[in-house]
């Protein structure tokens, strides 16, 4: 049966990458595709060139409904599995399937099945108890090679960033050895700017709002980012004329647009929206909104018999709406995934549609083609700046402070995100090798016992596989003994006599420590450049020093421990432990 859509360069390419990818391995992967790009495509000619049984998984009976129906274009019959339809077909080779339904009904399906797609995949928390893991567990029951395939426009999550490991693109997402993501690879990615270049979206108009905004930042946010409802609302009511004012501008601004989506931040700033829009041309539709009043007024507003639709966190995946062309955004997030989400239901086609604008009243800052996500910024005068690999040469980007210059004076990069192919592509015993994550790490904890290095969070040596002494027990246990002293380390001072080497330690209450290296004895040299020259520029450029004038010439570019720890001898206290990159329970001097 041939496609009746033939689908674009870029969707093909997509189709290509997942084949490829599959036919030689089994790990989880990734599509990355802008909202609007046609990921019901691409699922459909998938399913198309199946020969097994597949099940696709989404969260909203809309996409179960819109995936089904791209797929029996094609003149194939697939059957849906989704109680919100009223469906529970689960014979055919391809199922369209809701999580919640399937989840509910495990025993329907002890099939054997070779392939899961996951629509709007950012939504699977990786966790073993989620809805999405279990019915993957039970699948792989059934079949060990179980291929499993995720797509999504926003491919993050808040308290967790980027949802996968690897990047076909050669780079690992995250800078330390962090939690397991759901999906291993991202094995095929198409910009926002990609599709609005060439004419696949609508132009977004960002423009900063020309009245008063609210301000959300004084409201806590949940470990998610998220705001509590209660919260909210009582700083909304305290602002109903700011709320009065942005929808008398929103009005005006809507004069010359088509069909305006307003996004709210609770049920009753939705009602009080609302209540200032025309009557005739307006429609509410929240959570609880009776399901059959939604798909009734979700159908006058695509069929354009209202201009007006006031939502609150319902409409933002499953809603194909083309001809709005009005974003209006007064609801706080922290998630980038939501905001981009929200947006994209401006950015498709329709005929005679110039642009969307967009207008964001809750002071979000996303920057939609270039969101900043991963890692949270360490300090609000942290900036993404390039630091390169001294190990493999990757140009990784970390969060991280400049000078005047533009020059890189501080970064909190921890490990490399440069892959490493595993040997030349001819030889054969590397075809069944995967590409390994660079080891060079620019902040470590070292092992005791075998010298290896480490994440800084590390409780187990990935070499021995020993334990590390945590930080927090040395300080401790340091605090308890007499014969001890525990200094914050503020900064370091070096002197230099000869082959000898001094550096001094400074407490942020003016208590000093001091040690010597001989650097005329090889090993009092290895132990310096092991602690120091390693972590030179904060390891931008380590460096293995041999006379002590050539510590003494760059020694600001040293970096300090957080912490020290000596003994008391005879008539002198001895350094023996120097804590760098502390992160513990105990204040470091920088702090307040």
């Amino acid at each position: 049966m041939n496609a009746p859509f033939k689908l674009r360069p870029y969707q093909q390419e997509a189709v290509d990458a997942t084949l490829q990818h599959f036919r030689k391995s089994d790990d989880s992967a990734v599509i990355v595709l802008p909202t609007g790009a046609g990921k019901s495509l691409v699922i459909a000619e998938l399913a198309r060139l199946a020969r097994r049984k597949i099940l696709v998984l989404t969260h909203v009976k809309e996409l179960v409904e819109q995936n089904h129906a791209k797929y029996e274009s094609y003149g194939l019959s697939g059957g849906i599995f989704s109680a919100g339809l009223k469906r529970k077909e689960n014979r055919h080779q391809v199922t369209f399937a809701s999580v919640q339904s399937v989840s509910a009904n495990l025993d329907r399906f002890s099939d054997e099945y070779s392939l899961v797609i996951i629509d709007e995949c950012h939504r699977v928390s990786g966790e073993d108890t989620s809805q999405y893991q279990r019915i993957i567990d039970l699948l792989r029951q059934q079949n060990h090679s179980l291929k499993v395939l995720g797509l999504t426009a926003t491919p993050y999550r808040l308290a967790m960033g980027w949802i996968y490991r690897y990047h076909y693109r050669g780079f690992v997402r995250g800078s330390g050895d962090e939690q397991a993501k759901p999906f291993q690879h991202c094995i095929y990615e198409l910009p926002l700017s990609y599709m609005i270049n060439r004419g696949y979206l609508t132009k977004p108009e960002l423009v900063n709002a020309a009245v008063a905004q609210y301000d959300f930042s004084a409201v806590a946010q949940d470990r998610f980012g998220e705001y509590a409802e209660k919260d909210v609302n009582q700083l909304l009511s305290k602002h109903k004329r700011v709320t009065r004012a942005i929808i008398e501008q929103v009005m005006e601004l809507a004069a010359e647009r088509r069909a305006v989506m307003i996004f709210a931040a609770t049920v009753d700033h939705a009602r009080e929206i609302t209540g200032y829009l025309p009557d005739m041309q307006t429609a509410l539709v929240t959570g609880a909104t009776d399901l059959k009043d939604r798909d009734l007024l979700i159908q006058r507003f695509k069929q354009r018999q209202l201009k007006y639709l006031v939502n609150v966190s319902v409409l933002t995946t499953g809603f194909d709406a083309p001809h709005v062309d009005f974003i209006a955004i007064l609801r706080p997030t922290q998630s980038v995934s939501l905001y981009q989400q929200i947006v994209g239901r401006g950015l498709r086609l329709d005929e005679g549609k110039q642009d969307c604008l967009v207008i964001d009243y809750a002071g979000n800052h996303v920057n939609l083609h270039h969101p900043e996500v991963g890692e949270p910024k360490p300090n609000p005068d942290s900036e993404p700046v390039q630091v390169f690999c001294p190990g493999c040469g990757f140009a990784n980007i970390f969060w991280g402070k400049t000078d005047d210059n533009g020059r890189v004076i501080e970064h909190y990069g921890r490990r490399c995100q440069g892959l490493l192919e595993p040997a030349e592509e001819g030889e054969p015993e590397a075809r069944n090798l995967r590409p390994e994550q660079c080891d060079y790490r620019f902040r470590f904890k070292e092992c005791p016992h075998c010298g290896g290095e480490n994440d800084i969070a590390a409780r187990n040596c990935h070499q021995c596989k020993k334990a590390i002494i945590d930080p927090d027990d040395q300080l401790r246990d340091a605090l308890k003994l007499k014969d001890a002293m525990v200094i914050r380390c503020a900064g370091i001072t070096l002197s230099g006599e000869g082959s000898k080497l001094r550096i001094t330690y400074h407490s942020e209450d003016g208590e000093e420590l001091r040690e010597s290296f001989d650097f005329s004895k090889l090993a009092q040299r290895n132990v310096f450049n092991k602690l120091f020259g390693r972590r030179l520029s904060g390891s931008q450029a380590p460096h293995a020093f041999s006379k002590v004038d050539e510590v003494l010439e760059i020694q600001a570019l040293l970096t300090a421990p957080d912490f020290v720890i000596a003994r008391k001898q005879k008539h002198y206290w001895q350094v023996q432990e120097r804590i760098f990159d502390y992160q513990g329970s105990y204040r470091k001097a920088d702090e307040a």
